[in-house]
């Protein structure tokens, strides 16, 4: 493994000419942040896999799969059911007019709930960033050992910040397809090595491992399984590479090799988590540092060191893409729209400081991300369904739900933090109250702007 660290540098190089050569290609601001509308299938297909196949997954299930055992394979569910509904939903959002999920909003339901999405997005996206850039600290310190964390993390946060600011969409989109490819045949090399070593005999799986619940309580799993699924039908992230299709027909059929690939890879993953807890000679200090610590200990050295560079694929793949999300988001929806590439990169530059920043604040993964897609799709979620489905819902309906969805998850976690919630809800994920506000408020306004006064 001492050729590693100079591997991973020459593959993190190897983008970044990648991202310069496609620098040539970005005239507009459209093509920064949308690719000039003219990615083909394969293109689409491999940067929908590449982004949502990211630390989420690598590290957050990993995590949980390490401490739930078996019940780690119910995780791709959620996904898996929202990328059926995006089937559906694809080329309806190819067809419209607009360079931004909250501007979606705006021109169904107007000004408002293009400003409140575009706050809640933000807000979720810039703590994905700052998790992609704890694990890409995380993969550095196994490669130079010694080496001061903070140093490692800003290192790698000035990495995907100039990388995304290059080129935008088209080195991303690019660069995904490569690293999707990467990123399989890594893990599906890593996975047959491993489960050729474990012997079921001398190291069973525990019995505890086995649990279809993983020992959680039904509730939990509502708090597991929903956030995922509702982030996933109203990722900005996802239709942002819908939009840059180059025709509704492209979109539809990208959703579905999404879904192929999101499945397999997602339990790929699993397995390797599962199978990480049974090889492994020691317990790693993160449990979601299991297939990380797999690759560096036990792995031989050539697939430990194609797993490392899947495992940064992984993160520079999903934190690009967050962060190109976020960086349109506050061009398209907050300011001036899209007017050109300099400006643009220079809204990647800040929003990537902010994203540092938060990264200082926790160092796990399964939560923290479980939280960023709850503040999303339970306030985006519900809006953007009625865009592409329900266009005739009042605008004051999908702002109130939207208001009390963002309003009640960020109430939650303040409460719960401070331990001030009722015992009774203490064990209550933000995503239950947080939906159900938000379609409580959807319903319960449509359902009064639609009366005729004096009834």
């Amino acid at each position: 493994m001492a050729l590693a660290p100079w591997i991973i540098l020459a593959f993190l190089a190897s983008l970044a000419l990648i991202a310069f050569r496609h620098a040539r290609e970005v005239r507009t601001g459209q093509d920064f942040a949308l690719a000039g509308r003219r990615l083909g299938p394969a293109v689409v297909i491999g940067t929908l896999v590449a982004t949502w196949i990211g630390t989420g997954s690598l590290f957050g299930n990993a995590e949980f799969t390490y401490e739930h055992g078996l019940a780690g394979f119910f995780l791709p569910l959620a996904g898996g059911a929202g990328i059926l509904v995006l089937v559906l939903l694809a080329p309806r959002a190819r067809k419209l007019e607009a360079e931004s999920v909250p501007e979606i909003l705006a021109l169904r339901f107007g000004r408002s709930a293009q400003l409140l999405g575009a706050i809640a997005l933000i807000a979720a996206y810039l703590v994905i960033v700052s998790y992609q850039y704890r694990a890409g600290a995380a993969v550095a310190a196994r490669l130079f050992p010694g080496a001061h964390e903070g140093v490692l993390l800003i290192g790698f946060a000035a990495f995907i910040v100039l990388y995304t600011a290059i080129a935008g969409m088209i080195s991303v989109a690019w660069t995904d397809l490569l690293n999707g490819i990467l990123m399989a045949v890594g893990l599906l090399i890593a996975l047959a090595w491993a489960w050729r070593q474990w012997d079921p005999e001398l190291t069973p799986l525990p019995a505890e491992l086995k649990q279809a619940s993983g020992g959680e309580p039904p509730l939990a799993w509502v708090g597991f399984l929903l956030p995922a699924f509702l982030l996933v039908l109203g990722d900005a992230n996802l239709y942002q590479r819908f939009m840059s299709a180059r025709s509704a027909g492209t979109a539809r059929r990208a959703a579905v090799g999404m879904l192929i690939g999101v499945i397999v890879m997602e339990c790929v993953v699993i397995a390797l988590a599962l199978l990480a807890r049974l090889l492994l000679a020691e317990p790693p200090a993160n449990p979601a540092h299991a297939i990380i610590d797999l690759a560096y200990t036990t792995l031989p050295p050539a697939i430990g060191i194609l797993i490392l560079a899947t495992a940064t694929a992984v993160i520079v793949t999903t934190a690009d893409s967050y962060l190109l999300g976020a960086s349109t988001s506050v061009a398209v929806d907050l300011t001036a729209g899209l007017r050109s590439p300099a400006r643009q990169r220079v809204i990647v530059i800040g929003l990537g400081l902010v994203a540092l920043g938060l990264a200082y604040t926790s160092d796990r993964f399964f939560r923290v991300a479980l939280y960023a897609y709850t503040l999303y799709g339970a306030s985006l979620t519900p809006a953007v369904l009625c865009a592409l489905l329900r266009p005739a819902t009042p605008g004051r309906a999908i702002v109130a739900g939207m208001g009390a969805g963002l309003g009640t998850a960020l109430a939650w976690k303040l409460l719960a933090t401070q331990e001030m919630l009722p015992p009774a809800l203490a064990g209550i994920d933000p995503v239950l109250p947080a939906l159900l506000a938000n379609l409580v408020a959807l319903v319960g306004v449509a359902v009064v702007v639609r009366v005729p006064a004096g009834e």
